[in-house]
C-alpha cells in the first residue's frame, strides 16, 4: 500500500450473544471480582484535563449544561477506558480529608445495577469523581424527551426492578442513603440495561441540599428536617414510579389526587396503549401510592420493593437493548462508507476519504498557515507540511510519517487532520498504537471530529481490542450523524 508498507489484514469482529437478565440472586451475590470494574483510585487534575480536552463544553453530558452547578463531563483514559466525570461546584467541600474520605466509602461499593465510582481528585480546590461512563443517556431522555419511540413497559418495569435491586445491595453494604433519587439518575450502559448513578451517593456538597430538584417532588419530612433518610429515599423511588407509569414528572400531591379519584387513566402515559393489563397497572399504582405515604414508616423496604417488583416482570429473556431499541455493537449501526471502511479495515478507502476532506476540517488552522507563509523561519517547516502531503496522496507512508513529524515536532500548528493523516500512515506501515496515539490527539484538538473517533476504531481493532474498538465506532457514528444533521 505504498513504500516499504504492507496492507493491514482485516480484524474480525466479535460480538456477545444474548445473554438472559440476571436474577436477584445473582445480583445480591455480585462481588467486585466478578465484574470488569477496577478498583478506586485517586486522578489527578491533569489526567482528566486531558481525558476530557480540557473539559471542553462539547463533551459536557449534564442535562443542565455548563448552567450546573457540578458539570459532568464524558472522558476516556490513556487505556481507553470510557468515563463520566462529575467536576463539583469551586465552593463544594471546602474539607479535603471529608471529600476524600466519603468518597473512598462510595468507592467500594461495586455491582451490576450501579454505575460504579472509579476515583475521584482532591487537588487545591477541586473536587472530582470520576465513573463507569453510561453511553445510552438517562431514563430522563428515554421517557420525557424520546426521539424515535416511547420506552417500553417491559423496559419501565425493569427499571422499576433494576434500581430496586441497586438501592438493596447499597443498603446491604451500609450505604441506604442516596440523594435526589429522580429519573437523571437512571442510566443506561453499552448492553442498554439500566443503572443506577453512584454520584447520588454523595450530595452535591459537603453542606449543600440533598435534593436539587423542584420542591413539590421533595419528601414531606425532608422539607421540615433537611435532611435524608432511607425513608425518604423510599419516597423518591415513588416518584420514579410515578415517571415510568405517566411518561411525565407529576408532582406527588397530584399523583395522589388522581389515585384516590380512580383516575387511573389520567396517569397512565398513553403511549403504552395496549402493553399491560389493568392489574398490572394497578399493581404499580399501589406500590407508588405506598412509597408515597406521608408517615415514613408506612413505607416499604427496599427488600420489600425488590419482592413486589420481581414477578410483574415482561420478556425477563429480552436482552435490555433490544426493549432499549439502541444498537448493541457495530453489527446494528447503518453505518456510513468510512464507518464501513474502519469496521473493514478497508485502508485504502480511509485514505480515499481523508485525501477528499482535506483540510478543511482543521478550524482556523488554514489561516495560521497562510500568515506563517510570510515568515522566513516558517519556509522550511511549511515544505515538510507540504512535502508529508504529496507523500500521502501517493501513498509514500513512511515518508510522510517522516516529514508530519517534523512539521508537528516544530510546534507550528494543532492539526486534527494531520494527525488523522499520520495516524492512518501507521496503520498501513503495522504501527497500531503510534496509530491510536495519533488519533486520540486528533481528539484532543477537535473533541466533536468523527474521523478522529473512526480512526481510534481502525487502530483499535488491529491492535485486537474489538470490545474497545466497536465504543469507538458507535461514537464516531453518532458524532457522523449530528455533524450532517446539522
Amino acid at each position: 500500500m505504498g513504500s516499504g508498507c504492507s496492507n493491514l489484514s482485516r480484524c474480525c469482529l466479535t460480538s456477545d450473544h444474548n445473554k438472559p437478565v440476571p436474577d436477584l440472586q445473582d445480583v445480591e451475590n455480585e462481588g467486585s471480582s466478578d465484574l470488569d470494574v477496577p478498583a478506586f483510585r485517586e486522578y489527578t487534575i491533569e489526567q482528566l484535563r486531558i481525558a476530557t480536552s480540557g473539559f471542553a463544553v462539547e463533551n459536557i453530558v449534564s442535562e443542565h449544561g455548563e448552567k450546573a452547578p457540578n458539570v459532568v463531563y464524558k472522558g476516556k483514559l490513556e487505556n481507553q477506558k470510557r468515563i463520566a466525570v462529575k467536576r463539583f461546584n469551586r465552593s463544594a467541600w471546602p474539607d479535603a480529608r471529608q471529600f476524600l474520605e466519603e468518597a473512598k466509602n462510595v468507592g467500594q461499593l461495586r455491582n451490576l445495577r450501579l454505575a460504579n465510582l472509579l476515583g475521584c481528585c482532591c487537588e487545591g480546590d477541586e473536587r472530582l469523581l470520576i465513573a463507569e461512563y453510561m453511553p445510552n443517556e438517562t431514563l430522563a431522555k428515554h421517557l420525557f424527551h424520546w426521539d424515535s419511540q416511547p420506552l417500553k413497559w417491559a423496559m419501565r418495569l425493569r427499571v422499576a426492578l433494576y434500581i430496586a435491586q441497586a438501592l438493596e445491595y447499597c443498603t446491604s453494604k451500609g450505604r441506604a442513603l442516596y440523594h435526589d433519587l429522580n429519573a437523571y439518575r437512571v442510566v443506561f450502559d453499552d448492553d442498554g440495561n439500566p443503572r443506577l448513578s453512584c454520584f447520588g451517593m454523595m450530595k452535591n456538597s459537603r453542606d449543600g441540599k440533598s435534593y436539587s430538584t423542584n420542591l413539590a417532588f421533595c419528601p414531606p419530612e425532608y422539607l421540615k428536617t433537611g435532611r435524608v433518610t432511607p425513608e425518604s429515599v423510599m419516597y423518591s423511588f415513588g416518584t420514579l414510579l410515578l415517571d415510568l407509569l405517566s411518561g411525565k414528572h407529576i408532582p406527588p400531591s397530584h399523583a395522589l389526587d388522581l389515585i384516590r379519584d380512580r383516575n387511573l387513566q389520567m396517569l397512565t402515559d398513553s403511549c403504552l396503549e395496549g402493553q399491560f393489563s389493568n392489574d398490572e397497572g394497578t399493581e404499580l399504582v399501589r406500590l407508588a401510592s405506598r412509597c408515597l405515604q406521608y408517615e415514613p414508616r408506612e413505607r416499604p423496604n427496599s427488600k420489600s420493593l425488590v419482592s413486589s417488583l420481581t414477578p410483574l416482570q415482561q420478556d425477563a429473556e429480552a436482552p435490555s437493548h433490544v426493549l432499549l431499541g439502541v444498537p448493541h455493537d457495530a453489527s446494528d449501526l447503518p453505518l456510513t462508507p468510512l464507518g464501513e471502511a474502519c469496521l473493514r479495515m478497508d485502508l485504502t478507502v480511509i485514505h480515499e476519504i481523508l485525501e477528499r476532506i482535506n483540510y478543511k476540517d482543521d478550524e482556523g488552522s488554514a489561516t495560521e498557515l497562510s500568515f506563517q507563509m510570510w515568515t522566513n523561519q516558517m519556509q522550511e517547516t511549511l515544505s515538510s507540511k507540504k512535502n508529508g502531503d504529496l507523500a500521502f496522496r501517493h501513498k509514500d507512508f513512511r515518508t510522510a510519517i517522516d516529514c508530519y513529524t517534523q512539521f508537528i515536532d516544530a510546534g507550528a500548528v494543532l492539526s486534527p487532520t494531520m494527525f488523522a493523516r499520520r495516524s492512518l500512515s501507521y496503520l498501513a506501515c503495522e504501527m497500531p498504537q503510534e496509530a491510536l496515539n495519533d488519533a486520540m490527539q486528533a481528539q484532543v484538538i477537535s473533541p466533536v471530529w468523527h474521523i478522529a473517533s473512526y480512526l481510534q476504531a481502525a487502530a483499535l481493532f488491529a491492535l485486537g481490542s474489538d470490545n474497545e474498538a466497536q465504543a469507538a465506532l458507535k461514537e464516531g457514528f453518532a458524532l457522523e450523524t449530528k455533524t450532517t444533521a446539522k
